[in-house]
């Protein structure tokens, strides 16, 4: 027996989700577009480090953006059985490779100006990184919610190290103003390298996950939770994996005692209400009778 409670919640999620990915990327945008003049013109690494984790993040935002409307509007029919779900971890993986690259820039251009200090104009500095942490908070606004898909979770996991960017940027700039001490923009331009490779390592590791196919909820509590019921003795053949963050699958073999056709219906709503619980919304069961003269029978609903 199969159960499907995901497709109209889900759908109208994505589409709002879509739809919140698409502003934090024309946001960022713009942001990159100002920390980029900026670091350019008053010559501080920290903002241009700034500028171009902002670059990255808005090419993984349009690129999550992308993924999440062609699978709202795909229909592939029988043969894509779950849809195009998968472009979600796919574009998430790529997301978190992407910034790879990006730390290697910073901590190289850093490295860099440790042996060649540039003067920066520390008030001009100054209001570009206001100006993007500005950003970075009205991103975060739009895309924080209650539940969010793995491509929502990594573009938040992004803006949160873009915050923490453009106040090591502010801190910085401030402590050139005041104390003179140019050094300290290369340090905040690798604390900021520090954050990126952060969240790519968040994002590399949850969409993995997904992509190997790793149980996202421990098999032992889903065979407890299911052994919890009366009539059911083991539970075998268990497999659970995720097809995207918000869709999680569950295949499992089921011996049960019951012996009458409404105490199965019984037993089998139990089983899907349980594992609903537990975040599972795509459930396959197959009942198997207590063996009975040495044989075991076998009932399938599908």
């Amino acid at each position: 027996m199969e159960s499907h409670d995901h497709s109209e919640q889900q759908l109208a999620g994505a589409n709002v989700g879509s739809r919140k990915l698409a502003v934090v990327a024309g946001i960022n945008l713009v942001g990159f577009l100002l920390e980029l003049a900026g670091g350019l013109l008053f010559g501080s690494v920290a903002l241009l480090s700034d500028a171009m984790h902002m670059l990255f993040d808005m090419l993984a935002y349009a690129m999550a953006f992308s993924a999440s409307y062609t699978v709202e509007r795909f229909e592939g029919g029988a043969e894509w059985s779950f849809g195009l779900h998968r472009l979600e971890p796919i574009a998430a993986f790529l997301n978190g490779v992407l910034l790879l690259p990006m730390v290697g820039y910073i901590v190289y251009e850093s490295l860099r100006r440790f042996n060649s200090p540039v003067e920066i104009d520390p008030i001009l500095t100054l209001v570009i990184a206001v100006g993007g942490l500005g950003i970075n908070l009205g991103s975060v606004a739009v895309l924080r919610g209650d539940e969010m898909s793995l491509n929502e979770r990594g573009a938040f996991y992004h803006l949160l190290g873009d915050a923490g960017g453009s106040i090591a940027v502010i801190v910085s700039t401030i402590a050139v103003a005041v104390f003179d001490l140019p050094v300290v923009d290369p340090i905040a331009a690798i604390f900021i390298a520090v954050l990126v490779f952060w969240s790519a390592a968040r994002v590399l590791r949850e969409s993995t996950s997904i992509l190997l196919e790793r149980s996202p909820i421990p098999p032992d509590n889903v065979r407890q939770t299911v052994l919890d019921i009366e009539s059911v003795s083991a539970v075998e053949d268990l497999h659970v994996w995720q097809v995207c963050s918000q869709l999680t699958v569950a295949t499992l073999t089921v011996r049960d005692s019951s012996r009458s056709l409404e105490d199965r219906q019984r037993t089998r709503a139990a089983i899907h209400t349980r594992l609903a619980e537990l975040g599972i919304n795509h459930v396959t069961v197959e009942l198997v009778d207590e063996p009975r003269d040495g044989r075991d029978s076998r009932a399938h609903t599908h």
